[in-house]
């Protein structure tokens, strides 16, 4: 049987925006799927917020397109917004008022009725973690607590597609994790969610897919083990013997799937001729050949390492 084409929930073909003549975004194109926990990767002034601004309707683009849900952001922008819940980098909280109070008064700008708005209200807070803080002055939480309470507000008329900027900015590693916890059980509830961050070991852990975009180019859009194996030669594979390290080398060496062997600190680092040969290789070839196999681990590139290497560190 073959296997059910995913949704597209968010596109954009020839996304461009200038402000004067800097083009802060160049022809981005861009396919998140329904479900997706989507990493929205780039150093400062790469393009991300401007990017999200647009797919909030709060930006016109200077030409390309974009939709969400099939819905034209430009053309079909009230419905856009009924969809999506957006979370910038930067917002802004009534610290006078409590929790409730706050939530209440953005379920009512969003039409929900009088009757609904307290269940709506205290499942947000169930979801968010803040039962307990229902009637706490905003001003008296922490800045943790205020970001989730900010995701609250953005979820409080249960949008389908959630764009985030930097969510986690400013945060204790404490909170950080329990922002990305709340981001996975709103994947497991079937939202779509686009973050930006720069926090990138953390979204290596909770995205299925990323794009990395650098002076409002893409460079890459995909699966986050596909931009480690677009960037690295091929596998890499750390193995300790009992027996003579060089005659494990040499053993290695003369195999048509290794690309090279190193001797380093008492290891091998072997590396292997692309990523479709399978690691176990390694110790099938040590093993026949007589050599002592005490240890094989394969090494990953961490997603920082690869941003590192497929960006140039520039902006505008």
């Amino acid at each position: 049987m073959s296997e059910t084409a995913p949704v597209v929930a968010v596109q954009t073909h020839g996304l461009t925006r200038y402000y004067g003549s800097l083009a802060a975004l160049s022809g981005l194109d861009l396919t998140v799927h329904k479900g997706d926990l989507f990493g929205f990767i780039g150093s400062n002034g790469a393009g991300k917020t401007t990017t999200l601004r647009i797919l909030a309707t709060f930006l016109a683009p200077s030409a390309g397109s974009a939709t969400i849900l099939g819905h034209d952001v430009v053309k079909d922008a009230d419905a856009v917004r009924r969809i999506i819940g957006y979370m910038p980098d930067f917002f802004g909280v009534y610290k006078d008022m409590e929790v409730t109070e706050y939530l209440d008064f953005f379920a009512a700008c969003y039409r929900i009725p009088s009757a609904q708005r307290e269940r709506t209200v205290n499942d947000v807070l169930e979801l968010v973690g803040l039962s307990e803080k229902r009637g706490v002055l905003i001003g008296a939480l922490s800045r943790g607590m205020q970001q989730r309470l900010g995701l609250a507000r953005v979820l409080i008329h249960d949008p389908q597609v959630l764009l985030l900027d930097e969510p986690a900015s400013g945060l204790d590693p404490r909170a950080r994790i329990e922002v990305m916890e709340i981001l996975r059980e709103l994947r497991r509830l079937g939202k779509t969610i686009i973050i930006s961050s720069h926090i990138l070991s953390e979204l290596e852990t909770i995205c299925n897919r990323v794009a990395i975009i650098e002076k409002g180019k893409l460079i890459y859009t995909g699966p986050v083990q596909g931009v480690r194996d677009q960037m690295a030669p091929g596998r890499v594979v750390w193995v300790r013997v009992g027996s003579d390290q060089q005659q494990a080398a040499a053993l290695l060496k003369a195999h048509p799937e290794v690309a090279e062997v190193a001797v380093l600190d008492h290891q091998l680092k072997v590396t292997l001729v692309n990523h479709e040969v399978d690691h176990s290789i390694v110790a099938e070839v040590l093993v026949r050949g007589g050599a002592k196999l005490l240890e094989m681990r394969e090494d990953e590139l961490g997603l920082e390492e690869v941003f590192l290497r497929v960006t140039k560190g520039e902006t505008q």
